[in-house]
């Protein structure tokens, strides 16, 4: 499946995975968590579930419908599609895609206290 990769302190790139849990956790680097961010529902952002408490470098921020700055994903995630009509994760469409890569092209730096 053709997913969205975003590593911190580089552009997100498009990578085509096997879309098992072992590829997924193999992108992100350990446990994976599925978080839902987005207005369009049918979106999934994919982690490493322990991001914060292992020290990975912040990557990119999530912020609300106001621009409001709300959590920060810790290590590389990646983006791809959670269609409501099956169990499984699928790739982005083409408009997904550049869609999302515009969303995470900027690249963010962040400061630990």
């Amino acid at each position: 499946m053709n997913v969205l990769v975003i590593e911190p302190m580089r552009k997100p790139y498009a990578k085509e995975i096997d879309g098992d849990l072992e590829s997924m956790q193999n992108v992100v680097g350990g446990l994976i968590q599925a978080i839902y961010p987005f207005e369009d529902e049918t979106v999934a952002l994919i982690c490493n579930e322990e991001g914060k408490l292992i020290g990975l470098p912040f990557n990119r921020a999530l912020r609300d419908e106001n621009g409001i700055l709300y959590d920060i994903i810790a290590g590389t995630f990646l983006i791809c599609s959670a269609p409501s009509d099956s169990e499984n994760l699928a790739g982005l469409s083409e408009e997904q895609m550049q869609k999302y890569k515009s969303k995470f092209e900027q690249i963010e730096i962040y400061l630990r206290r």
